[in-house]
This record gives structure tokens, C-alpha cells and sequence, in this order.
């Protein structure tokens, strides 16, 4: 009979940033997507997907 495992089973996830709030987002359980310019974004919040809908490439910038 084998042992049970040590270690629990990992599933892989799909990660995405918010592009608002930098926070790693579930795909599959974010709480709002958005598509902008045929690419979805997804978010962590209603609030970050509001504030994306309303200056998007301010979001999309790269940081300096």
C-alpha cells in the first residue's frame, strides 16, 4: 500500500495582473474582465474595472 503524499495537490491557475492595482487576479474567479482593444483585462474589483474603463492607457502605460 503507497503512502498518502505529504504535500497537497497543486492545480495549475491562471494568474493576471489588475492593471490598476498590480494585484494577482484569478482568471476563472476575478470579480470583472473588461476587454480593451481585443485583450481582456481582469480585475479584483468592480472598482478597478470602473476606473480602467474610464482612462484606460493610463493604466496600460509602462511604470517609470
Amino acid at each position: 500500500m503507497a503512502a498518502a503524499s505529504l504535500y497537497p495537490v497543486t492545480r495549475e491557475v491562471e494568474m493576471a495582473k489588475d492593471p490598476v492595482c498590480n494585484m494577482d487576479v484569478d482568471e476563472k474567479k476575478a470579480a470583472a474582465t473588461a476587454e480593451y482593444k481585443g485583450k481582456t483585462y481582469y480585475f479584483c474589483a468592480p472598482g478597478c474595472k470602473k476606473a480602467f474603463l474610464q482612462n484606460p492607457e493610463k493604466y496600460l502605460k509602462p511604470s517609470k
